[in-house]
Order: C-alpha cells, then structure tokens, then sequence
C-alpha cells in the first residue's frame, strides 16, 4: 500500500497518492407542491404529525450534537483537543484560538451564548487571540459541529474531542460577527477548511497507517484540499489527486432539499440513511455498525478493502438507531429561497422558459426537486466530463445534483461536485457548447438569473 500511495504520490507530486390515509394526503401535497414550483419537506408534509415531529426533533438533536462515540479517533488518536488547548492550558503547541477557529471556517452559534458575552463580543471585550476562549466556547458547546469532553469532575482541561454532522453541514447566518450567529442546519459549510483542521492534529500516525503514508505525505494531501473541500473516498481508495494533478476532494454538498431525492451525493453510493452510516462511521470514524460488500472490491477500493470498511462491527453500536431520527430531520430541512436582490426577475423568467425548453436544462434537473425521480445517474460522457469522481463510486457515475438553494448557501467553490466551474455562467457555456445548444450571450445570462432563483 505503502508503494501504491506513495507511486500515486509522485503522481501525488504530479496526480494520484473521495397509514393508506396519510400517504395519500402526502402524495397529494406533494402533487399540489409540484404544480405551484416547490418541494414539500418532511416536515410540511407531516406537520401535523406527533409522531413524527417528535422523530424530526429527535434527529435534530443527533445531527447537532452527536458524535457518535467517534471521540476515540478524533481524541484519543488524533490528539486533536490537545492541539485546541495548547500548551499553556496543558496542550501542545501554540493552541487554537476563536480567530484562528473561524479563519479555518468553524462556526459558533449564538443561541448557546449568554447574553453578557453576546454584548461582549459585539463591543469588541472578548480576547479571540486566545485558546482559553476556544476552550470557553467548547464548554458552553457553542462551536458549531465540534464537542469538547471535560473532566467531569470540574477540572479545566480538555479531555477529548469529538464532531457532529453540522461540522460540515451546517452554518451561521454571521448575525453577530462573520462566522457568528444563528445556525443554519442543512447548509455546506464552503468556508469550512478540513484538510487544514485535521493537519493540526499532533498525532496523524492513525491516518498514515491506514494509508500507508508518512507526515508530510499527509500534510500535502490535508494542505491541498481548501476550503469548502473534503474527500470522503481517499480512505477507500488512497487516491488523492486527479489526473491533471489537482486535489481529489469534492465540495461539501447540502444537506436540505433532499425530500424526494433518492441519492444522497454526488456519485450517488445510496439513500439518506445508507450515506449517514457511511459518513458517520467510515469518515465521522464513529462506534457502529456499516455494511457494504461493494467496497470488498480491492481493484477500485484498495485502502477500504484492505480494513474491511464494508464489514464494520463495533460494540456498542452508536450509529445505528440513530439513522430514522436523523433521516427525518434532514428531509425537513428545505431548501433556502434566493436571498433579496440574488437576481433580476425578468431576466429569471426568460430564462426559466429557456431551461424548460431549449436549454434542455429540464431534460435532467425536474421540478419541482430539480433532479430526476428514481435512478437519477449519468456517465460523464452524458454531461461532458472526466469520468475520475464517478470511477471512485460502485456505479461509476453522477447524480443529478438537486438545484434549488444555489444563491442562498452554494456560491462559494464553484459549481460542479469539485467546483471545476468558476461561475454559473461557465456551467451555462459547458452545456452550450457540449450540446451545441446555440445559445446568445443573452440566453447565457438569462439562464445564470434563473438559476440563481431557485
């Protein structure tokens, strides 16, 4: 494995090291939806529902603040909380403050704040210089995605540390500074550098070995991901550049709007649930239970074979009961509507009749989810592109990826599952020129304020 990453490493230098009654009423709200240009979430759909309103608060609650035991990777292994602390507060090294936190794209969430240090921080009172703030913010569970474990018997420092799904996928509507304010669940966090969070680790001994890489091998990869960007397939495959010696990693994908949807990602792999799993236990590296005898296949998956990934057991099992309450909520999280002033309605409206029409955009992207129902997947021959991402999933193609909430939370990155296109605008002229579209310059921007509408 060893040769394997570090041949694609000089190509890692150069390319390679991610009830009856009720579902009618349902289908019917569904139908009504489609016929005035929305998708229903879950929660629309069942607001009525006890049950199942109980479900979604619930899977609030995992989303939010579970880490699914995977403090035993991201503390015990990784060292990470010890980097947070520094070494005035017990740590090592110079410690990570609340500006060098948010300078990486973490996130704090001001519900979880007093109001005393609210003000404080408005007036500009609070040390963000500091790791002791880090470390204050951690305790009142205020950073977004991030749990600090203390001594339980009041002792100051840091014990351990874990992550929850909202480390990537949720964000902050910045209400009292940039990177503070009220939570945004559902939202890519495109300001979020993981590479760059994970190489603070003091201990990445855990990652080499399962990759076969030494340090700065590692600290390459990590480096080269930037903000927004994580690869969830470099621990099944080991790859960690594409062919034309750019990074692997994919741009972290939304996780609202997904009522209806049948695939989670942007290669597909599965459902909602069978994606939590996967990322919960394979890439949270939390305590439970994931099967999937695909990844047994040494050729493509090399890394995830080798640790049997598709055969995971752990005792207890923190993964597992979680997945319906969790489902739940993130199909009640809808997409965002376009912000005011996101785009000029007149031209959204031609373009609108463009992207049901001529444009062909419509073809795959279907309201009133914007993608296809049932089996929503293309080569990339069919859209264009390499095949790189799609040959690093089992079914070795793409999804149609859900359109709506592109202007609110998804401007950031680029376009595209690695944000090879700078602007809406080089994604409109992709598909011009692919399909031979004959589109103007006119009909061009005209389908950019559209997208940006939806």
């Amino acid at each position: 494995m060893k040769r394997h990453l570090v041949k694609c490493s000089r190509t890692m230098n150069e390319r390679a090291l991610y009830g009856a009654f009720a579902g009618a009423c349902a289908f019917a709200l569904v139908a009504i939806a489609s016929t005035i240009g929305f998708a229903p979430s879950l929660a629309q759909v069942n607001g009525g529902d006890g049950q199942s309103a109980a479900l979604v608060d619930q899977g609030r609650a995992v989303f939010r603040d579970d880490t699914f035991g995977d403090e035993t990777f991201w503390g015990d292994s990784l060292k990470l909380h010890r980097a947070i602390e520094g070494a005035a507060l017990g740590g090592v090294g110079a410690g990570v403050s609340p500006a060098t936190a948010l300078s990486v794209g973490l996130k704090v969430d001001v519900d979880r704040l007093p109001a005393t240090l609210i003000e404080a921080i408005k007036a500009g009172k609070v040390d963000l210089n500091d790791p002791a703030t880090t470390v204050a913010l951690l305790r009142a569970n205020a950073v977004v995605g991030v749990v600090g474990r203390f001594d339980p018997s009041g002792g100051k420092g840091l014990k351990s540390i874990g992550i929850t799904c909202g480390l990537c996928h949720s964000n902050v509507d910045n209400s009292v500074a940039p990177g503070i304010g009220h939570r945004l669940d559902g939202w890519p966090n495109r300001d979020l550098n993981v590479g760059a969070i994970i190489d603070l680790a003091p201990d990445l001994s855990a990652v080499q070995g399962l990759l076969g890489a030494d340090r700065p091998t590692v600290d390459k990869v990590l480096k080269s991901w930037g903000p927004g960007k994580f690869d969830a397939e470099l621990f099944l495959d080991g790859k960690a550049f594409r062919p034309d010696g750019k990074s692997a990693a994919t741009l972290i994908p939304a996780a609202y709007g997904l009522a209806g949807v049948n695939l989670h990602t942007y290669t597909g792999w599965g459902s909602v649930p069978y994606w939590n799993a996967f990322v919960a236990v394979l890439e949270m590296h939390g305590q439970g239970n994931f099967t999937d005898p695909r990844l047994d296949n040494a050729a493509q998956f090399p890394v995830a074979a080798k640790a049997r990934f598709g055969h995971v057991r752990n005792t207890p099992d923190l993964v597992t009961s979680k997945l319906a309450a969790l489902q739940a909520y993130q199909l009640s999280l809808p997409a965002p509507a376009a912000p005011p002033g996101a785009f000029d309605a007149a031209a959204a409206a031609r373009g609108r009749v463009l992207f049901d029409g001529r444009a062909q955009c419509a073809t795959c992207h279907q309201a009133p989810m914007f993608t296809e129902a049932g089996w929503d997947m293309h080569t990339g021959s069919e859209i264009g592109i390499d095949d790189f991402q799609a040959d690093r999933a089992p079914d070795h193609a793409y999804r149609t990826t859900p359109l709506r909430g592109i202007s609110a939370s998804r401007m950031k990155g680029g376009f595209y599952h690695d944000g090879r296109f700078a602007t809406l605008g080089d994604v409109v002229a992709h598909y011009d020129n692919t399909f031979k579209l004959g589109l103007t310059d006119a009909e061009r921007r005209d389908l950019v304020e559209y997208l940006k509408s939806l």
